[in-house]
Parts: structure tokens; sequence; C-alpha cells
């Protein structure tokens, strides 16, 4: 079932399972093979069977997520990388130019931040920060250079939530073009594009692969000419996604929707916990009622999702302690699997933002909530909080 023949589906549930995936030709196989092959037979000098010629460029494992990433985030053109910040880099070397200006979210993932901060602005592209959950505050900082608007919604790691309809005016007044990074949310939970947004970005690594066995990323473009900008650059640079990746990426997808629904069940669960202990101050989670960004997320979003951040009585030093103490919950970096894990920020995955305007609350905790069986969860989080 290519792109195309998918938008006769109207949900989702549907689209996952079934876009981009067509049954194989020579056997029937209703999974795509994995074509772990480097270059292709041509029929003569400039006659490319299907299409292929040489895996960097087109490969078919890739081809089915690549439509199926298309269909589901409902754009014109879908891109996969050998990782997020791949993606990343594709888009900003293939839209940006020296002397053009981004303005980023003053809560990005701390990889973002780095790329904008050490790699970026070395060949001229200027960026600042604003809180982007605030529309006067992007407008304020948007220039006559500005040609992105970088938007993380639900943000990471402090769960702060953009209204991406209200941003995608803003950027359309401003003639620049909107990014989405919807990792945290996934196309299930949240359809930028729908909202406006010209790309939306993916970690694949997260909850689109969903298991914690695979490292991707993907670029989702609303507008034709801006995918074949996008795709021109990925075959130029080079940093493709692999048969495997690809393939182990796709079977993930198959299941993100009914993933979704567990990640976000148990997580509102796990929020509400948090809220009673005496010894949490503070707990980050679009879905409880008193989270600034509660309304609009309830408008933009299916569900609140699987990210839960908290703060602690004590400061840094109690916030290390309560990782350390939890047993299911286990201790890494990445997020979305179906197992859940605990990290805290300013030492682990913002380590990179530490001194800057992005920097975390040394007394944070981040949850990605796993889809175990949540009286499990809770009683690892009471006795890891003590």
């Amino acid at each position: 079932m290519s792109h195309q023949d998918s938008s006769s589906f109207e949900h989702l549930e549907t689209i996952a399972i079934h876009a981009g995936n067509t049954a194989d030709p020579l056997t029937g196989a209703v999974v795509p093979p994995i074509y772990q092959v480097s270059t292709y037979k041509q029929d003569g000098v400039g006659g490319l069977r299907g299409g292929y010629e040489y895996s960097r460029s087109a490969n078919p494992t890739r081809t089915a997520l690549e439509d199926n990433l298309a269909a589901l985030e409902g754009g014109r053109r879908g891109l996969a990388f050998a990782s997020g910040l791949a993606a990343e880099d594709c888009l900003l070397r293939a839209l940006l130019k020296p002397g053009d200006h981004v303005v980023i979210p003053n809560d990005a993932y701390g990889g973002t931040f780095r790329l904008f901060a050490r790699v970026v602005a070395r060949w001229g592209v200027e960026w600042s920060v604003a809180d982007t959950s605030d529309p006067a505050a992007v407008r304020a900082a948007v220039t006559p250079a500005t040609r992105l608007i970088w938007v993380e919604t639900p943000s990471n790691p402090l769960l702060g939530i953009t209204d991406i309809a209200v941003v995608a005016e803003i950027a359309r007044g401003a003639g620049a073009r909107l990014v989405v990074d919807n990792t945290f949310a996934s196309p299930y939970l949240q359809q930028p594009i729908a909202l406006g947004a010209d790309v939306v970005v993916h970690s694949l690594t997260k909850y689109m692969g969903g298991h914690s066995d695979v490292v991707g990323g993907a670029l989702v473009a609303a507008d034709a000419a801006i995918g074949e900008e996008l795709a021109f650059h990925q075959n130029a640079m080079g940093a493709i996604a692999g048969p495997f990746d690809s393939w182990l990426v796709l079977r993930g997808i198959k299941t993100l929707p009914v993933r979704m629904d567990r990640h976000s069940e148990n997580a509102g669960r796990v929020a509400e916990m948090l809220t009673r202990h005496p010894k949490v101050t503070r707990v980050l989670y679009p879905g409880l009622p008193e989270h600034p960004g509660h309304g609009i997320a309830a408008k933009q979003m299916k569900a609140f999702g699987g990210m839960v951040s908290f703060q602690v009585e004590g400061g840094e030093e109690a916030a290390v302690a309560v990782c350390d103490r939890a047993r299911l919950f286990t201790l890494g970096e990445s997020l979305g699997g179906v197992e859940s894990l605990i990290e805290h920020p300013g030492r682990m995955t913002h380590a990179s933002v530490a001194g800057s305007a992005l920097e975390v609350p040394a007394d944070l905790v981040r949850l990605s909530v796993g889809i175990e069986a949540v009286d499990d969860l809770l009683a690892d989080l009471e006795q890891a909080l003590g």
C-alpha cells in the first residue's frame, strides 16, 4: 500500500499498519522484506528498475518507511535518516544559508541546542531563544532575517506546550517556515502539519520505534517542493537510515497507537500520584489541569503522552538519589520505549545546555513512563522517593 493509496484510510490506527506496507510481489510476504543490498541490476544503461540504483539514493525497505511516515503525518514527503540529529542537520543545511536567523525554544532537546550553538552557528546562521509557549515572545524574537521558527511541543524536558496553529500564523506573517519536533507526542497524539507546520521532525529512536532497539530520524514535509529540496540534501549528504533500521521502525509503528494509549494512561496515573507526594515540589505533565499549557494541549493533542518530569525537595543531590534508588524505572537516557526509564536531565541528556538560557533545574527528574502495570510503576516511585 503506497502513501497515495493510504489516503483512503481515515483512521491513523489503520494508516500505521498499512501505509507503505505493500505485500511482496514475489512471495506475497505481508511485511516488506529487508533489502540488505547496496546496488541494483539495471535494465540497460540508465534503465533503473523501479527507480533503484544505489541504496544511499533509495532502498525499498526505506521507501516503505518513508511512505508510512508521510501518511502518518499527513505530509507530501517523508525521509528517514540515521538519527534524529542527522535529520535536523539535513533540514538546516537544506533550508538555511549564512546570514539567516532561526528562533529556537528556550526548552529544547540538548542535542538540538548543541547543533545550533556549536555547529550551525560556525557557518553563519544566527539564532535566538524564545519561550515558544508565549506568542508575544516568539513575535519579539523574529527578525527580518528569520527563516525558521523551531518548536518542540511537548518540550524536552520541561513538558512545555506551544500552540502550533498560533505560531504557524506568526511564521507565515514573517515569511518564515515552522518546524515542529513531534517526537514526544508522535503523530498518533498530534498532527502538526494539519495545524500549519511546514516540516515535522522526529527522533524515530523514541516512540516511533518504541522498543529501545534502533536509532533513527525523520523529516516529513508538508509541501512537495520542500520535500524535493530535503530529498536532494539527504542523498547529497548521505546520513540515511539503513534497511534493517528502517524495518525495525516500520515494525514499531504498527503498534504505535496502542502503545501511546497505554503510555498516556500510565503517565497520567504517575503524574497524579506525584502531585500528592510530600517530597515532590512540582510536577510537569500537560495532562494535569494546573499545567499552564493544559488547555492548548487538550485542544491539539489526542492524549497527553508518556513523559513526566518533576522536581523534588532537597535539590540536585536528592534528585540524583531518586534516580539511583529506582529499580523498575531503568536509569538511562533516551525515552519512548515500552520499558520505563528515569534520568537526571541536568547531568545526563541536557548537560550540553548548562550555563545557557536552556539550562534545566538541578532538582529535576525526567520519567519516560512505559507500558508496564501501572501499580508496579507507582510502587517503584514511592520507594525511590523514600
